[in-house]
């Protein structure tokens, strides 16, 4: 299958349990693995046979940026729901949420969830 990667797309939001985590909020990071079949828009150069990058970067900001979540989990079915609901030629995407700074005692770069969903049918 075909992807289109964007990476390490930043945003800043107010997910986390911890009350501060919902007022202060913090930075996220997202990658994303959009799956689709890329040979139309490849022998057509139309941007209209493929899904616009930025598009899909504001997709994700609003989930992001939107509604607090507790978990980083429900941030990342959330950016995959609107995803695959709002680009109709998008089959499946991979996407990781990532934290960078989780009020989390010890020594880490960060922590982060991944899902894969695919559209229904």
């Amino acid at each position: 299958m075909d992807k289109i990667l964007l990476n390490n797309m930043q945003f800043y939001g107010f997910h986390g349990l911890l009350p501060e985590e919902n007022k202060l909020g913090q930075r996220f990071n997202v990658d994303l693995e959009l799956h689709l079949d890329l040979r139309k828009p490849g022998r057509t150069d139309n941007m209209y046979d493929s899904i616009h990058y930025g598009h899909v970067y504001n997709a994700v900001k609003e989930v992001v940026e939107g509604e607090a979540k507790n978990l980083i989990e429900a941030v990342a079915e959330g950016v995959a729901d609107k995803l695959l609901v709002t680009f109709d030629l998008l089959e499946a995407c991979r996407v990781k949420v990532i934290k960078p700074d989780p009020p989390i005692p010890g020594h880490y770069q960060s922590v982060a969830v991944e899902i894969y969903r695919e559209k229904k049918e």
